[in-house]
C-alpha cells in the first residue's frame, strides 16, 4: 500500500507558521495581554456591543425570513426556479461593494426610491447609512445563502413521507409542523452560527454603510486604529480581541450544529401530492416575489446603472487599467495558489482518512480553515506591523494580498474539494496500485477526469472571492497598489456615483463571466471525454 503523503502536512505547518507569525507580531506590538482593557475602555465596549447587535439582528432577519422563503421553494415548481436558485448561491460570492452600490442605487439618498418619492414631494423615511443600511446588506447577501441551505434540508425529507402526508390528507400546516419543521431546526442552528458569523466579521459592508462611530465594528475599528490614527498598540490589541471572540463563536457553532439525520427512502419527492388551496399559493408567491424583489433589483441597477455618459472616461482613465490589472493578477494568483494549497491538504488527510485516521485528518484540514477564526483584517494587521521590522510593508503589498486572499478561500476550497477527491480514492485506489499508478501520472489520467468539474467550481469561488475581496487591500492599498474594490469605494467615498456605477459593472462581469468561463470549460471537457469514451468502446 501506499505511503502517506507528506506535502500536506508541510503546507499545513507552512500555513501554522504564518499564521503564528501574523499573531507572534500581534502579541509583541501590544501593550498587554489584558484583553479586558478592551472591555473597560468606553469606545472599545461600544464597538464590540455594535458588533454583537448588529450581527444578531442581521441573523435573526436573514435566517427568520430564509425560513418561509426556502419552505415556499420546496413547494412550488416554476419557470425561472433553477435560475433564481443559481442567483442566490452567487450571492455569497458577489463583491461585496457591487451588492452595496446596487443597494445605494435603489435605496440610497439619491437613490430609484428617493427620486420616486420626490415626484410626489416626499423623502425617504430613513437613511441606508448606519445600522439601516447596515442590516439591508446583510439581509441581501445573507436570506439567499440561507435559503439555499435550508431548502436543501428540506429536500432531504423522503418521498415516502410527502406520500404519507397526501394520504393522511395533512394540511400544509401540519405538514409542515409534523414533517419539515425537524428537519429545519436541525439545520437551523449551522445556518445561524454561520451567518452570524459572517455578519460579525463583515468589514466591507460596514465599512461602507456604517455612517460613523456609531455603527463601528470591531474589525472597522482595527482598520481605522493602524490606517488613520497609526496607532499600532491600539489596532493589536483589538486585533487579539477579535481573534478570541472569534474563536469562541466558532466553538460554540461547532457545539450548537448537529448533523441531520439520514432517513431511507427516495429523496426526490416529485410532485407533492397535498391538498392545495389559493391561500397558500398567494402565501408561497407573496415570500418568493419578496425575495427576488431584495436580491434581482439592486443587481438589475448595477447594470443599468453602468450603462451612462462615464463609461468611456473611466475606461480611458489608466487609473481604471491598473486597478483592473491589479484586481485579474491578486484573484489569478490568490486562487491558483489556494487550489493548489488545498489539494494538498486533501491529498494527505484522504489518505490518513483511508487508513481509518480521521481525527489526524480533520486536524490537517482545519489548520487550513484557521481563517474563519483569525479574519483576513486580523492576519493583515499581524503582517502588516511583521514586516514593519525589516522593511518598508508597503512594498510587499502585493504578495501580502495576495497571500491573505488564499488563505480566506482556502476553506472554501477544502469544503469543495474534499468529498470529490475521498470518493475518487475511495474508487480508484486498488486499481491505480496495482498498475503502479501514482503521483502525476495518476492524477492526469484517473483524477483530472472525475474531478475537473469539483476543481473547476472552486477555483471560481477563490477567484470572486479575491476579485471582490476589500480587507486586505484596505489596509496595504496605495495610489500605486489599488484593485477594483479599493478604487470603486474610493469613487463612492467621493460620491463619483456615475463612475462608480461603470467600475461596478465591471466588477459584476468579471464574477458572472468567471462562472460562465469555467462552466464552459468543463462542459467542452466532458464532450470531449465523452468522445473519447466513445472511441474506446468502438475500438474494444
Amino acid at each position: 500500500m501506499n505511503t502517506i503523503p507528506k506535502v500536506g502536512i508541510w503546507v499545513a505547518i507552512a500555513i501554522a507558521a504564518f499564521v503564528i507569525s501574523a499573531l507572534g507580531a500581534l502579541l509583541l506590538e501590544a501593550p498587554s495581554l489584558n484583553l479586558s482593557a478592551v472591555w473597560s475602555d468606553p469606545y472599545y465596549r461600544h464597538v464590540t456591543q455594535f458588533s454583537f447587535y448588529q450581527a444578531l439582528l442581521s441573523s435573526v432577519l436573514s435566517v427568520g425570513l430564509a425560513i418561509p422563503v426556502a419552505h415556499a421553494l420546496s413547494r412550488r415548481q416554476f419557470k425561472g426556479r433553477s435560475l433564481l436558485l443559481k442567483l442566490f448561491a452567487t450571492t455569497l460570492v458577489l463583491p461585496v461593494l457591487v451588492g452595496v452600490f446596487g443597494l445605494l442605487a435603489i435605496y440610497g439618498n439619491s437613490g430609484l426610491l428617493a427620486n420616486m418619492l420626490k415626484q410626489i414631494d416626499h423623502s425617504l423615511p430613513f437613511s441606508i447609512y448606519g445600522l439601516n443600511g447596515i442590516l439591508l446588506a446583510h439581509v441581501f447577501f445573507n436570506l439567499p445563502y440561507a435559503s439555499r441551505l435550508l431548502l436543501q434540508a428540506l429536500d432531504t425529507v423522503p418521498a415516502e413521507q410527502h406520500k404519507l402526508c397526501a394520504h393522511l390528507g395533512m394540511s400544509h400546516w401540519h405538514k409542515f409542523k409534523w414533517v419539515e419543521w425537524p428537519r429545519l431546526r436541525q439545520q437551523l442552528p449551522h445556518v445561524f452560527g454561520l451567518v452570524f458569523m459572517l455578519c460579525f466579521t463583515s468589514f466591507a459592508t460596514v465599512m461602507a454603510l456604517g455612517g460613523g462611530p456609531k455603527s463601528t465594528t470591531i474589525e472597522l475599528a482595527i482598520y481605522q486604529a493602524i490606517k488613520f490614527d497609526f496607532d499600532l498598540q491600539a489596532g493589536a490589541l483589538l486585533a487579539l480581541w477579535q481573534m478570541l471572540l472569534c474563536g469562541v463563536l466558532a466553538l460554540s457553532i461547532q457545539r450548537l450544529a448537529k448533523p441531520i439525520a439520514v432517513s431511507t427512502g427516495s429523496v426526490s419527492p416529485g410532485k407533492i401530492l397535498i391538498q392545495d388551496s389559493v391561500g397558500s399559493k398567494v402565501w408561497d408567491f407573496f415570500w418568493i416575489a419578496g425575495a427576488c424583489l431584495l436580491v434581482i433589483p439592486p443587481l438589475a441597477m448595477v447594470v443599468l446603472s453602468g450603462i451612462n455618459e462615464q463609461a468611456l472616461l473611466v475606461f480611458t482613465d489608466s487609473r481604471f487599467w491598473l486597478a483592473f490589472g491589479a484586481s485579474l493578477k491578486v484573484a489569478i494568483s490568490a486562487s491558483a495558489i489556494a487550489l493548489v494549497i488545498g489539494m494538498a491538504i486533501l491529498t494527505t488527510s484522504r489518505a490518513l482518512r483511508l487508513r481509518n485516521k480521521n481525527s489526524k485528518a480533520d486536524g490537517i484540514e482545519l489548520i487550513g480553515t484557521i481563517i474563519l477564526v483569525t479574519p483576513g483584517l486580523v492576519i493583515s494587521t499581524g503582517l502588516f506591523l511583521l514586516l514593519r521590522y525589516f522593511a518598508d510593508a508597503f512594498s510587499y503589498a502585493f504578495y501580502v494580498v495576495v497571500a491573505v486572499n488564499a488563505l480566506m478561500a482556502l476553506p472554501y476550497v477544502i469544503k469543495t474539494l474534499s468529498q470529490p477527491m475521498l470518493h475518487v480514492a475511495q474508487q480508484y485506489q486498488y486499481l491505480c496500485a496495482s498498475l503502479g499508478m501514482r503521483g502525476w501520472q495518476r492524477f492526469k489520467v484517473v483524477e483530472w477526469r472525475a474531478l475537473r468539474k469539483p476543481i473547476a467550481h472552486a477555483f471560481a469561488i477563490g477567484f470572486m472571492f479575491s476579485i471582490g475581496d476589500l480587507s486586505a487591500i484596505a489596509l496595504f492599498g496605495s495610489q500605486e497598489f489599488r484593485t477594483l474594490p479599493l478604487y470603486l469605494f474610493q469613487l463612492l467615498g467621493s460620491y463619483q456615483m456615475e463612475a462608480a456605477a461603470v467600475v461596478s459593472v465591471t466588477l459584476l462581469l468579471l464574477s458572472v463571466g468567471c462562472f460562465t468561463l469555467t462552466e464552459m470549460l468543463f462542459k467542452m471537457g466532458s464532450k470531449q471525454a465523452k468522445k473519447d469514451k466513445r472511441g474506446r468502446d468502438v475500438i474494444g
